[in-house]
């Protein structure tokens, strides 16, 4: 998990939540990352006897602000927090929760914040100092309530479904779907940029690009009408079917390119090249090659 090898993030604005939450439904409200990296889409789900955090941002200050936030729309209801999967930006602010809120997560998750989280910190730290600041004094906090794949949340009016999904992005991704109408995904699917593939041999390998496309028909399945994406703008159900048409032109061309007697760097540059065409809208394109070589090690 080398820093140079990730998107150079040092000359964009610093990693902070800010800004008003925004209606996205009846009762749900997210606070838009505005396109800022390390910055998620946070999701508050406000009920007639609780409300649902949904992601934390990156460290303490940016859990506090998103804590703040979500009192301000929930007043004294009881307080949940989840996290769509362990990576910082979206769970390491939880420790501003901690004995306020009932931080709920998935065993899979939990097992792998274990694994992972310190490493990740470290990784983090890494991409640069205004990174580095917001992660100074964070503590991993795991969840007080684990569930073990499917988790219903009644919150007076609404109800929330968290459902362990993952491999997919990570060995451990979590949706959350309110009232049937509006998805959670965390980094399964993000708006006009490419998907972030964290493949890291041999230190974190564990990114299933096969799954993740099968998991992307299953949510798109679903027909939810609001889809609120890891990063980038709220939109609705086409973000799915475009990240799986991406996924699966990488998986195809890897695949094909393999066969042909390609090495990986061959491939991975022949699409990316392909790619960057293809979707010229899309932002990141540093992770195409990372997508393009956890498919090309797992071609058969």
């Amino acid at each position: 998990m080398c820093a140079n090898e990730l998107p150079d993030v040092n000359k964009t604005p610093p990693p902070v939540v800010r800004g008003e939450p925004v209606r996205a439904a009846d009762g749900v409200f997210v606070i838009p990352d505005n396109r800022v990296p390390l910055v998620p889409n946070v999701g508050i789900v406000v009920g007639d006897r609780a409300a649902l955090v949904v992601d934390t941002g990156l460290g303490p200050r940016n859990g506090r602000y998103v804590l703040d936030r979500a009192r301000q729309l929930a007043g004294d209801r009881p307080l949940f927090v989840t996290a769509t999967h362990f990576h910082p930006e979206h769970g390491f602010g939880a420790q501003a929760f901690k004995g306020i809120a009932t931080i709920v997560g998935d065993r899979a998750q939990r097992e792998e914040l274990r694994r992972k989280g310190a490493g990740y910190v470290d990784m983090f730290k890494g991409l640069g100092r205004a990174i580095a600041a917001e992660l100074e004094g964070v503590e991993l906090v795991e969840p007080d309530l684990v569930h073990d794949g499917r988790l219903e949340l009644d919150l007076g009016g609404h109800r929330a479904t968290l459902r362990t999904v993952g491999p997919a992005h990570t060995a451990s991704d979590q949706t959350v779907l309110i009232d049937d109408r509006v998805l959670f995904g965390g980094d399964l699917f993000e708006t006009r940029m490419f998907p972030i593939a964290p493949y890291f041999p041999p230190h974190d390998t564990d990114v299933d690009g096969h799954r993740w496309i099968s998991v992307l028909d299953r949510l798109i399945a679903l027909g939810p009408e609001v889809v609120v994406p890891g990063h980038g703008e709220v939109t609705d159900v086409s973000l799915l079917r475009e990240v799986r048409d991406y996924l699966d032109h990488v998986r195809g061309e890897a695949a094909r390119l393999r066969a042909a007697g390609a090495t990986a760097d061959e491939a991975a540059a022949t699409i990316d090249r392909d790619a960057r065409a293809r979707w010229s809208t899309w932002d990141n394109p540093e992770w195409i090659g990372f997508a393009a070589r956890a498919f090309y090690d797992s071609a058969r």
